[in-house]
This record gives C-alpha cells, sequence and structure tokens, in this order.
C-alpha cells in the first residue's frame, strides 16, 4: 500500500473516521478519494467506500451561510457594472444606453458585501401624478428570495401616491401581480434586419414628410402626450438630443412623428405617434431606408393591421413579447376623447413607455 500511495498516488487524500463511537461502539474506516494523477496509468477514479452495508457518499454542494444585500443610489455605480448587471440576464443595454436611462430617471441598486451589483429598479417620473417603472432586474433565485420586491417597495417609498405603468417580462409577472399591478395589454418586440417594403399600402400616406428639428419639439410634445395620456416634456427633450425625427404635416400641422435613436444591438424606433396605421407606416418608412441591412426594433402593442403588416414585411418578426401593466389608473383611463385620436404605434422603449 505504501508503494502505491508512493509511485502512484502521491496527492491522494486519505481520510480516517470513527464513525459511530457516539452509538457505543467502535469503527475505524479508512476512506481513499483517489483522484487522476496524469502520468501515471495505474490511478483510479473515486472510490466511495461503505459503513455497515450503506454506501456512504459526499454531497455534491454544500451551503455555508446566506449573504446579505445593501441598498444604493444608481447614480453611483459604474456604468461597466451595470452593464455587466444587463447582460448576466441577456437584456440588449449597453452601457451609454444605462446613461441615457440614468439621466432620464432614478433608480437603485442592490450590492452585495464585495460592491457586486445584485439587483436595481429605476422609476422615471413625469409629473407628481405618473410615472413608469423598468430596470428591475434580478437573478431568477434572487427574485424566489424577495430581492426584487424589495427593491420595489423601496421604489414605492420614493414615488407615493403616483399611478404607475410598466412591462413586465415573464419571470416578472407573478411578482407585479403580488404588488397589485393590473394587466392591461401585451407589447410585441418586433426586430431583425430591415428592409424597406415594396408592396403594402400602408407605406403610403398623404401630406408632406420632413425631418424634425428643435423647432418642433413643443408641437411633438403636444402628440405625445395625446398618445401616450400624459405629458413628458423633459423625456422627449432628451429623446430628440439623440434622436432622428420624421414628422409628417398636413396644412402645416403635425399629425405623425417617429423618433430613432442608437440602442443596444443596433437602433430603436419610437416612439411612433399617428393617427392612422397609414401615417404611423409613413413616418416609420425613412427610419427604415435610412438603416436598411442593419438592426432595428421597433415596440408595439399593434398585433394585427396595417401597421404590424408593415412591420413584418419590413423584416422586423415578433421577437419576444411582454406585458403592459398598471397600478393605480388603467391604461384606458388616459385616453383622450374625440372622433380622430393620436395613437402610440410604438413605444419609446419597453422601459420608458
Amino acid at each position: 500500500m505504501g508503494a502505491f500511495f508512493r509511485d502512484c498516488v502521491p496527492k491522494a487524500e486519505v481520510f480516517q473516521s470513527n464513525l459511530a463511537m457516539a452509538r457505543g461502539f467502535r469503527a475505524n474506516r479508512i476512506v481513499l478519494v483517489v483522484y487522476r494523477w496524469q502520468g501515471r496509468g495505474c490511478c483510479v477514479s473515486p472510490v466511495t467506500q461503505s459503513f455497515r452495508g450503506k454506501e456512504l457518499k459526499p454531497s455534491e454542494s454544500l451551503k455555508i451561510d446566506a449573504f446579505s444585500m445593501r441598498i444604493a443610489d444608481i447614480e453611483g455605480i459604474d456604468l461597466d457594472r451595470l452593464h455587466a448587471h444587463s447582460l448576466s440576464v441577456g437584456w440588449p443595454h449597453r452601457a451609454e444606453d444605462w446613461q441615457f436611462l440614468r439621466e432620464s430617471g432614478q433608480g437603485f441598486v442592490a450590492l452585495d458585501e464585495i460592491g457586486r451589483v445584485l439587483g436595481s429598479a429605476m422609476w422615471f417620473p413625469h409629473g407628481p401624478d405618473f410615472a413608469t417603472i423598468g430596470m428591475v432586474i434580478t437573478s431568477p433565485r434572487l427574485q424566489t428570495l424577495g430581492a426584487a420586491q424589495w427593491l420595489m417597495k423601496r421604489v414605492f417609498d420614493k414615488i407615493p401616491g403616483r399611478d404607475l405603468r410598466l412591462n413586465a417580462t415573464r419571470a416578472a409577472r407573478r411578482l407585479y401581480l403580488s404588488l397589485d399591478f393590473q394587466p392591461e395589454k401585451t407589447l410585441y418586440q418586433c426586430q431583425g434586419i430591415v428592409r424597406v417594403p415594396t408592396k403594402g399600402s400602408a407605406a403610403q400616406s398623404r401630406g408632406d414628410m420632413r425631418t424634425l428639428d428643435a423647432g418642433d419639439i413643443r408641437t411633438v410634445v403636444a402628440l405625445d402626450a395625446a398618445g401616450f395620456g400624459v405629458q413628458r416634456t423633459a423625456l422627449i427633450e432628451k429623446l430628440f438630443a439623440h434622436s432622428t425625427g420624421y414628422g409628417l404635416f398636413r396644412e402645416s400641422k403635425l399629425t405623425a412623428f417617429a423618433l430613432c435613436r442608437p440602442f443596444g444591438r443596433g437602433h430603436v424606433v419610437g416612439p411612433v405617434v399617428a393617427e392612422s396605421d397609414a401615417d404611423a407606416a409613413a413616418v416609420l418608412r425613412p427610419h427604415m431606408a435610412d438603416h436598411s441591412g442593419s438592426f432595428l426594433r421597433v415596440d408595439t402593442h399593434m398585433d394585427s393591421g396595417e401597421f404590424a403588416a408593415f412591420l413584418s414585411h419590413a423584416g422586423l418578426p415578433v421577437f419576444d413579447t411582454v406585458l403592459t401593466m398598471s397600478l393605480g389608473k388603467r391604461l384606458a383611463d388616459f385616453s383622450v376623447g374625440g372622433l380622430v385620436v393620436p395613437k402610440t404605434y410604438a413605444v419609446a422603449s419597453q422601459t420608458l413607455g
């Protein structure tokens, strides 16, 4: 045996255990755990010893202790750490996208003892009565353990009394239902390598099309408010600074617009606000021409009709879905009455709404 240890398994681990002394009898056993040693042919696989006819198998894992988390303002976290955080769950946000969101809203992160980002949640207020919530990210295990709910309750403390809206992934729907959010409608994430459709009546619309500039911000804010239900002046101004916009005008009046900016794997178009499917497709079409052959994304509630067909013909099929949910006023409560009502055909993003 000595030669075996010396020549074949010089690093073998030998554990001697008195397995049953406490029960009033003596039983000394030697357990050999022998691992393969490169360069020697005589080594064997790990050996499982037995005691009184029962195999003694070591556990594959051992829980040592639980860890704690602390809350921190998202503003003080390095962008690289936030980027790694969203990548860990497969979200496409770049560091630049995180920075845009931090400039547009507020948020918290959950950190472990050594400063790793384990969770996040943000909110984007629009006036004193309304906010959207987004970038709620935790691992599935931490969500099960209550980390996401803990973050959400911290967010609630900062925006009491507001009507809230968010877009929930499948993994997060149970969380939001437990917090009394109500389901509204499905949001379709349409994306792909875009091409300009060569057919389809939705690609045509009457009116004058032109690029939007800073002088159009006021009318864009008003049209967005009519479609979204809430005035979002600060957000639209910030989107203008990062986007290219096209507007459809009839008799010098803005009737539809679409903004497009860099995001994730390519570009995202949104918001898109118009009075009809044809107008929505018309303001989207020049963005498709600008980015033909590149990655483009559009998030829309439209599941049928000319606009949905236009996206499909342009190479932007449905990739995934989320569920728009609300707390407080329902989505229908924000609608504007009238014969011709502007609609939001594409949201600014899943996070911003």
